[in-house]
């Protein structure tokens, strides 16, 4: 039930049984992400006053051009969860490998993972278009007391304890879930709390709206190609709405509260597709399964996927149940 007198604090705490681990746990890494969130909102909230947009002149790990927002926010979500003593382990898209944290007492007694794309999208922020921050959470694979290990990052999306997002919009929202539907929470930036505005969201069964860089097209495979036709002709409902902004974030979550299907083919350029399984697509498929959409990479389901290395790419098609298995009739 809705409640938009409730913060989000209040409302980990009322449903804590919706989460199997300690309740604690999950409001500390919660608020972890939150402050961070916040933090980085005020940045991007200033980008064309002060010198925070454009590059930096140096690539990340993929071979990508760095925005100086991407820096400022991978360093602001580090730091706030490692200040927090219940993170053994961060992996983020920013960085060549994972970071390896100890317990207060030093004796790796903290449980979770977290993965982490801290700035979606982020090339937009000079245009002023909505970009985010994606996140994964699981419990360590590895014995508590031992440093954590490769191991720890690369389990399938199925055994994510909780994922979210955050879109830095017209105004700032947090969507996240345990498991047990998606909630949303939206920032009152005058005095900081983020409340409860979305309940338990549903992506629509169906819809008329689909995200692709069709700039593409012509790399695209042949049964992605057919399918933006279908699209296109007059037949029925179609032709549908083509809207493709270039944030993962922003793109889903329009077609998460209007209904739509979110495409990201591999093309020639890019044969195992662009989007980074553990940072973006894990995470995204939770959201959008635990909303009663499906998310696939054109084989099986996203979250199936066994991963085989931190940076590990796949093609990505997610959004209303009825639109992507129509999209699979053309595979």
């Amino acid at each position: 039930m809705l409640n938009k007198n409730q913060t989000l604090g209040e409302f980990i705490i009322k449903n804590q049984t919706s989460f199997k681990y300690s309740s604690g746990e999950l409001s500390s890494l919660i608020n972890s992400i939150r402050l961070a969130a916040k933090v980085v909102n005020h940045e991007v909230n200033k980008a064309g006053l002060v010198d925070i947009i454009g590059p930096t002149g140096d690539e990340n790990i993929q071979s990508e051009k760095q925005q100086k927002l991407d820096v400022y926010a991978n360093e602001k979500f580090i730091n706030t969860l490692v200040n927090r003593n219940i993170v053994c382990g961060i992996a983020s898209e920013e960085e060549q490998t994972f970071i390896s944290i100890n317990s207060n007492d030093k004796n790796n007694q903290n449980k979770y993972v977290v993965l982490i794309d801290p700035l979606d999208g982020s090339s937009n922020i000079d245009v002023n278009v909505s970009v985010g921050t994606i996140f994964s959470i699981y419990r360590r694979k590895s014995k508590i007391g031992t440093e954590v290990s490769i191991e720890d990052f690369l389990q399938s999306g199925r055994f994510q304890v909780a994922a979210g997002y955050i879109i830095y919009g017209t105004s700032t929202m947090l969507f996240y879930t345990t498991g047990n539907g998606v909630n949303g929470f939206t920032l009152n930036p005058v005095i900081g709390t983020f409340y409860h505005s979305h309940s338990n969201i549903q992506i629509p069964k169906n819809g008329n709206i689909y995200s692709i860089n069709e700039g593409n097209y012509l790399q695209f495979p042949d049964y992605v190609k057919k399918y933006i036709k279908f699209c296109q002709e007059e037949e029925d409902e179609r032709p549908f709405t083509s809207r493709y902004i270039g944030s993962l974030v922003s793109d889903f979550h329009r077609n998460m509260i209007k209904g739509g299907i979110f495409l990201y083919p591999q093309t020639a350029k890019n044969p195992n597709g662009k989007l980074r399984l553990l940072y973006e697509c894990n995470p995204i498929a939770f959201i959008c399964e635990q909303a009663g959409g499906l998310a696939i990479n054109g084989e099986k389901n996203i979250l199936d996927i066994e991963p085989k290395e931190l940076h590990q790419r796949t093609p990505f098609y997610c959004g209303s149940e009825k639109m992507i298995q129509q999209f699979q009739k053309f595979i």
